[in-house]
Formats: C-alpha cells, structure tokens, sequence
C-alpha cells in the first residue's frame, strides 16, 4: 500500500478511535470541570457557583486537603528515589552472568501483579503483627502508615521498574563498555559516565512512572490505612474520595480537588519528562 493511499484512509481508522477517545476522556474530563465551579447532588440539578468549591476547601479548617498534599508529595519524593535507585541497582545486579538471574527477575516481578487492595490488607497484616511487639499499629500515627505505604509501594514497584531498567542495561553496547576498560576507567567511571547516559530512556520512563503511580496512590492507601489517625495519612486521592462521596454537599469541592490534583500531577510530570528527557539528548 503506498503512503498516498494510507493518508487518504487513515481518518478512517483513526475515526473509531478518537470517537472512543473523545466519550470516554475528553467529554467527562471537560463536564468535570465545568461540574468543580457548580454545587451538585447529580450532573442533571448542578448550579454554577463560580470560585466558591476553591475556596471553600482552603478555607476550612476541618478539611486534611493541605496536608494530604504536603503528605502525598514526601511520600512521592521518597518513593520515587527508592523505587528507582534500588531497581536499577538490582537491574545491574541481575544482568551480570551469575546463575539463577531468571527466577530473581521473576520473583522480584512477581509482586507486581497483586491487586493494589490484596497488597494493602496482605501488608496491613504483616506490619501490624510486627508493630505489635512493641504496642503499636499502623494507625498510631501518620508516620507508621507513611512506613508502610512506602514499604508497600517499594515492594510493589521495584520489579516492575527492575524489568525496565534491564532492557535499558541490555541495550548498552559492549563495545562501548570495552572501550572504557582499555582507557582505563574503573567499575564506578563506567557506570556514571557510561552506563547511566546511556540508559537515560529508561530513567524517564521509569521516574515518570514511579512520580505519577505515587500521587495517584489510592487502593493501597484505603486498604493499609484508610487515613487514620483522624485522615492524617490520607493520600490526595483519597482525600478527594472521601469529601466526593463521604461529605454531604461537598460533591462541587470534591471535583474541585480533582481538578487541581489533575493540573498538580500534569504539570510535575511534564517537568521531569522534559528534564530527563533533555539528559538524553545532551548524551
């Protein structure tokens, strides 16, 4: 098929598609944003309100929104370093000849295909049977679920990134590492100057990965913790969760969360996308 006949039927085939697109993304996208300047019960009786649902979240002293924003976003600067330097540590440790590399991959693989709300009752148990001896629990305080939402979520992850990083490893030519060893460098010059430049693509991939599973963080954070004490270890996307469907007449505040958390989330992702991906073109 030659490429003129395929630009005059590829609206064709993409037809389905953004028809798709366009009911399931962009039309529920654009009515949620109209819906956080409205007060609401249902989508039929919404009453546009203006600015009120902003305000009215950062002005009240009885919502957690401030510090489960502040909360959500250590919790990601945590994660996102562990997640990815022990992952790429144990990439480059599983791609050295040494036998049995198949079944570590698979095994450290392997948590990531437990459901999110499994995993959190499964380490909720765990945890809790530890912090036991020593008269505590998980809902002692906002920073024993902040340990075990950061255990959880590096035990989830860390495989799945691993697998990326891998093929990143792979891909490096030997020829350029043996080049290296000729001139002279050591095992650590290797692995700054030629390893890590080298597999920046899978550092994007996998830090955007990791940065945009943190903040978006919801079944495990139900299941583990369920925000207590008293919400302090409510994650943003339960906290917009809970005043959606847990508060009455906060629907229009709980849309106006989700809105923010969307913007908040795009902007952060789109910056280390652009930073990382500049790293790549500089090498």
């Amino acid at each position: 098929m030659s490429k003129r006949t395929m630009k005059k039927y590829a609206p064709v085939f993409l037809l389905p598609t953004m028809i798709a697109f366009t009911i399931g993304f962009i039309a529920p996208f654009v009515l949620g944003v109209y819906l956080s300047f409205c007060e609401f019960t249902t989508v039929t009786d919404a009453k546009f309100v203006g600015l009120k649902n902003y305000i009215r979240f950062w002005n009240d002293p009885s919502d957690v929104f401030v510090h489960s924003l502040w909360y959500t976003a250590l919790f990601t600067l945590v994660t996102v370093l562990l997640i990815n330097v022990i992952g790429f540590a144990v990439a480059l440790a599983l791609t050295k000849k040494i036998k049995g590399t198949n079944l570590f991959r698979t095994v450290f693989f392997m948590p990531n295909l437990i459901g999110g709300i499994v995993l959190g009752y499964i380490w909720q148990l765990l945890l809790n049977g530890i912090f036991a001896q020593f008269g505590r629990s998980l809902k002692y305080s906002e920073w024993y679920g902040f340990l075990g939402l950061v255990i959880l979520m590096c035990w989830q992850q860390i495989g799945y990134m691993m697998i990326i990083y891998i093929a990143g490893i792979q891909n490096v030519p030997g020829d350029l590492i043996e080049a290296a060893k000729i001139d002279g460098a050591t095992p650590r010059q290797i692995l700054t100057k030629v390893t890590i430049p080298m597999v920046m693509p899978s550092i994007t991939i996998c830090t955007f990965l990791t940065l945009t599973n943190s903040f978006k963080l919801y079944d495990q954070n139900l299941a583990l913790t369920d925000g207590d004490p008293s919400k302090m270890s409510e994650l943003l996307a339960l906290n917009i969760t809970n005043t959606f469907y847990g508060r009455t007449n906060w629907e229009g505040v709980g849309q106006a969360k989700a809105v923010i958390f969307f913007l908040l989330v795009a902007c952060i992702a789109l910056i280390q996308n652009r930073i990382t991906r500049t790293k790549e073109v500089q090498q």
